[in-house]
């Protein structure tokens, strides 16, 4: 039996290189990777071998015959990526398999080793670190402004989805080589300068992401009630900056503007059982509040129609097997409209999916999602508070609105200026040429400074898409470095290390992080995978028991252990 790649796929592509038969597409070097919304195994070219299960980071790959029920629809939707064809012809019909592209030759004389300074710890700062660790003599020191790395992974991601949250495990594993630094709980603008990091480093990649939701531009977003998807899904992961948001649930409907994955994960979120959630690492105030939640139903709105659903067919599908997931009468003639006409395979399959969902004018038996179509906002409505949204349908004059407790925008994501660097304010990026950071006014590359991630190509892609990202952008810096274009760091290797204890005594390390993440998973009394930390100052006096690395090992290694 052939094996299956299911809903938590993140796109990395590891699996691809470890196939020995090529049947894993698309491929990193093919058209189409970057906006793939997963990969698929072709069934008919696998051979069994399981050489894909252990590459997969996130565990989203099995066997066909040890799938659970609600997995069991990725079977079609992985042969379906491929074309018909006659018996035993292979897609690609060559049997050239995918190129391994080796990591860059870095040539690094014992006097002048290259050493990097990572902004961020999210997938594509980590993804950065494990392509230029590859070599032995690279430095590579990692800031965060939290005292917990791993970005998005760790406060954005569903809690229900824990097997896209194991890419944790592979970052762990870049944290413990040779040469890596974390320097956590430490801002790079505010603590130490750009031109101060550069002093100590050959170069600086940031890989900062695109932290600042897009805002509905409308009346009413002031208003207790009214927010943005992307801060619930913080409050219920437990961000610390999130912890305290005011989250009211005491009406019996919520309203999503804009219906992207994260709305999907709100909405699912919204409405599963408490006691499910019980076993994931969903923070514990959001916990208590979901069970005291008196939400029936969750309305995600889009502006256009079904055909451009933002949301992909995984989610989607892994949606309808875990939710109650309906449609009202008007809604399903816009899918059958739009099925009738849609020649994208792809959009075929979500309008299929969609044509099934139930009809919204029958009873419901527990909290459920609605799917509403052509809808645009226009004020959302309240005095002291959110008391619902109004819409027109969209391209007509035609009002409706929606009694709800609370409205929350899911529009997207948008970049933030970094201090020094230049800045792209209507791509909300920095501009660069294949990582490498240019002056607008020159068009010349700026000494040093390098992007990786959402700050460098948009908000766009999923985690593992940040491999491809960050693997060009140190192709780029290692052969600035080898091209001798970049400055030679003239500190001693301990002098960074003082520098950021002179500024932040209670600087986080490694040592710092592992005691934290120890002390979560011990807080999870094995019911859960962990009980997070959700304030700074509980996660500062873990880590400062943590064991203090002798002064011998600062100076050889920064604060690596």
């Amino acid at each position: 039996m052939p094996h299956v790649i299911t809903q938590s796929c993140c796109s990395d592509g590891s699996c691809v290189f470890a196939c020995p038969v090529n049947c894993i597409h698309p491929s990193p070097d093919e058209p189409g990777f970057a906006t793939a919304e997963m990969l698929y195994i072709d069934p008919v070219s696998c051979v069994d071998c399981g050489a894909c299960v252990s590459a997969c980071p996130v565990g989203a790959i099995a066997p066909e015959e040890k799938l659970r029920p609600e997995q069991l629809p990725f079977v079609a939707l992985n042969a379906a990526f491929y074309p018909d064809r006659p018996a035993g012809e292979r897609v690609p019909p060559t049997s050239k398999l995918a190129p391994v592209i080796d990591a860059p030759k870095v040539d690094a004389p014992e006097s002048n080793p290259l050493t990097v300074a990572i902004v961020g710890s999210g997938p594509a700062a980590m993804y950065a670190a494990d392509e230029l660790l590859t070599q032995s003599g690279v430095r590579v020191n990692v800031f965060e402004r939290l005292p917990t790395p791993y970005g998005l992974v760790r406060a954005g991601v569903a809690p229900d989805h824990q097997n896209t949250k194991r890419v944790t495990r592979l970052f762990d594993e870049v944290s413990r080589s040779s040469g890596f630094t974390f320097y956590l709980n430490v801002e790079v603008g505010a603590d130490v300068s750009h031109s101060e990091l550069l002093d100590h480093h050959h170069a600086v990649v940031y890989a900062v992401g695109a932290p600042n939701d897009r805002r509905l531009d409308v009346d009413g977003m002031t208003l207790p009630g009214a927010g943005t998807a992307t801060e619930v899904v913080a409050w219920i992961n437990g961000h610390p900056e999130y912890a305290d948001l005011p989250v009211d649930l005491g009406g019996e409907r919520v309203v999503l503007v804009g219906n992207g994955n994260v709305a999907l994960d709100v909405a699912r979120i919204l409405t599963t059982d408490p006691d499910v959630l019980a076993h994931t690492d969903i923070a514990d105030h959001a916990l208590a509040a979901l069970r005291k939640s008196k939400v029936t139903e969750v309305v995600i709105a889009a502006r256009r129609g079904p055909a451009q659903s933002a949301f992909t067919l995984p989610e989607l599908i892994g949606l309808t097997s875990t939710c109650d997931v309906v449609l009202d009468a008007t809604d399903h003639a816009l899918v059958q409209a739009d099925l009738a006409t849609a020649e994208d395979p792809l959009i075929q399959n979500k309008l299929k999916v969609l044509r099934e969902l139930g009809d919204a004018s029958e009873t419901a038996t527990r909290p459920r999602i609605r799917l509403a179509y052509r809808l645009t906002p226009t004020s959302i409505l309240g005095t002291d508070r959110v008391s619902g949204i109004e819409f027109t349908f969209t391209g007509t004059d035609r009002v409706c609105h929606l009694d709800a407790g609370l409205v929350l925008t899911s529009i997207g994501y948008r970049g933030k200026a970094i201090r020094d660097l230049p800045f792209d304010d209507v791509a909300a990026v920095i501009p660069n040429d294949r990582g490498r950071v240019l002056d607008p006014r020159t068009t010349q590359p700026v000494p040093g400074s390098y992007v990786a991630g959402w700050i460098k190509r948009g908000p766009n892609g999923f985690i593992g898409t940040n491999k491809s990202c960050a693997a060009e952008t140190v192709q780029s810096l290692v052969g600035d470095y080898n091209a001798g274009l970049l400055a030679r760091a003239h500190t001693r290797p301990d002098a960074l290390a003082k520098l950021v204890r002179s500024r932040r005594p209670d600087v986080v390390n490694a040592a710092g992080w592992r005691a934290i993440d120890g002390a979560e998973i011990k807080r999870g009394g094995g019911r859960r995978p962990r009980d997070k930390f959700t304030s700074v100052a509980d996660m500062l006096a873990v880590a400062a028991a943590a064991p203090t690395p002798s002064f011998s090992q600062r100076v050889l290694g920064g604060l690596r252990h």
